[in-house]
């Protein structure tokens, strides 16, 4: 196991926070059957950014329980880095492998200056793929990593976290329209959906001024959402 830091981060010992609002129940799962509706026809499991084309993603990063949360953890001025839509079809294999949010092959993130979310759209339960989370693993620090075995899928190949031993880890099922907050480093993954309808959630990556150690040259625009100092 890898020898762990002292500091706990933005986010305290365990590295998360739980019970986030960014919407009602019943608006985030209207939503939900919107977007199934839209993407059922192909299958599509990973839009990249809609933050930048969706005008109900660009809303829900600005959600303004969710971003009081983003703006306790890491200061006023926030800006999003880049969002995921994941949706998770009903047996259809898609494991997400251990990972740490601010780091892959195209970014890594300040710890001090950044925290990710993940809002449920629908249910998040034990049987359609919630997150599970390692308690306290930001004190690992960011991890090496390495692109996972070819599946085959139109998603393409996940980075996943290696050099560790996850000797316990805790489900995170999630009521829609309720996010949580992870450090940076957190370790987390999900499993595939056994249950009988679609997974739907939105990751966000926010970033403080600062916040940015590397980052593809070729990645959108960072898209402010408070302050004046971008």
């Amino acid at each position: 196991m890898t020898s762990v830091a002292s500091a706990d981060g933005v986010l305290g010992r365990r590295g998360l926070r739980t019970g986030v609002e960014w919407s009602t129940p019943a608006a985030a799962r209207a939503r939900a059957a919107q977007l199934i509706t839209e993407h059922r026809a192909r299958g599509q499991e990973i839009v990249r950014n809609p933050h930048l084309s969706a005008e109900w993603a660009r809303t829900a990063v600005r959600a303004p329980q969710l971003l009081a949360a983003v703006q306790e953890a890491i200061g006023p001025d926030v800006a999003v880095e880049n969002t995921f839509l994941v949706v998770k079809w009903p047996g259809r294999t898609f494991e997400i492998p251990w990972h740490q949010d601010g780091i892959d092959a195209r970014v890594e993130l300040d710890p001090d200056r950044s925290v990710s979310a993940w809002l449920a759209i629908s249910d998040a339960t034990l049987d359609n793929g919630c997150l599970h989370a390692v308690f306290g693993s930001q004190h690992f620090g960011y991890l090496p990593f390495s692109s996972e075995a070819e599946n085959g899928a139109e998603r393409g190949r996940a980075d996943q976290a290696t050099g560790f031993t996850a000797d316990a880890s805790t489900a995170l099922p999630l009521r829609a329209g309720t996010a949580l907050l992870m450090d940076s480093r957190l370790l987390h993954r999900s499993g595939t959906n056994t249950g009988d309808g679609a997974r739907v959630g939105l990751n966000i990556r926010y970033v403080a001024p600062g916040g940015l150690r590397r980052r593809d040259p070729q990645s959108p625009s960072l898209d402010p959402v408070t302050g004046t100092g971008w």
